[in-house]
């Protein structure tokens, strides 16, 4: 069984706020692989099903993001789960917009979720890190991510959290490089080899004459 938690604020006045990636990505994971009906456990919203063979819980903490560690260990205490079947998706301000990447451990890296998180749990679980780009001042970021994407962000972060979604079974046996692999690939897929230069007369054309 894998623990999947996707940070956010609860409030529909935050729901399109870039601090709420999580949030996005745990309804899409619900939507797409068709789990079951939320409901109100461990200080959140959960949600259990299957990805291929895989049994799955969905989480999402209703805690506000500085107490998320709090509903993510109440959830595995009770499935005994260790932080290495964790998966914590969530903004990252260092990575530029639409930009990915997954690891397991590190530091909180001032991210306020994953320092309760760390908490609670200690550090050895996996990190989903989805950017979202960076004011450009370090004093601006708390009010930065408590905007809504601009609308020009949307289709992108749209793209690369389906594409997080859709390669999720990769990630769940921990092919961590096969995840980052399609995800990239889905999000900028690699331009065709560009067509050899001909003129006219050279094999394979012909010309007016």
């Amino acid at each position: 069984m894998r623990l999947l938690a996707g940070l956010g604020n609860p409030g529909r006045g935050y729901a399109h706020n870039r601090h709420n990636i999580g949030f996005l990505a745990a309804d899409e994971i619900h939507r797409h692989y068709g789990l079951g009906p939320w409901r109100a456990r461990f200080q959140g919203l959960v949600s259990e099903g299957e990805i291929g063979s895989e049994r799955v819980v969905v989480l999402k903490p209703e805690t506000f993001m500085n107490e998320s560690g709090r509903s993510v260990a109440a959830a595995a205490r009770f499935y005994k789960l260790a932080p290495p079947a964790i998966i914590v998706i969530h903004d990252e301000v260092d990575l530029p917009a639409g930009r990915i990447r997954v690891k397991q451990g590190g530091g909180a890296g001032g991210h306020n979720g994953l320092r309760s998180i760390d908490a609670h749990l200690g550090a050895d679980y996996w990190r989903v890190r989805i950017g979202v780009g960076h004011p450009g001042q370090a004093e601006l970021v708390r009010a930065y991510v408590l905007q809504d994407f601009a609308k020009e962000e949307r289709p992108l972060m749209s793209k690369v959290v389906v594409a997080a979604v859709e390669a999720l079974p990769l990630l769940l046996p921990g092919d961590a490089n096969g995840f980052m692999n399609k995800v990239v690939v889905a999000v900028a897929p690699p331009k065709p080899p560009a067509k050899p230069n001909t003129k006219p007369g050279d094999k394979g054309e012909t010309g007016d004459g």
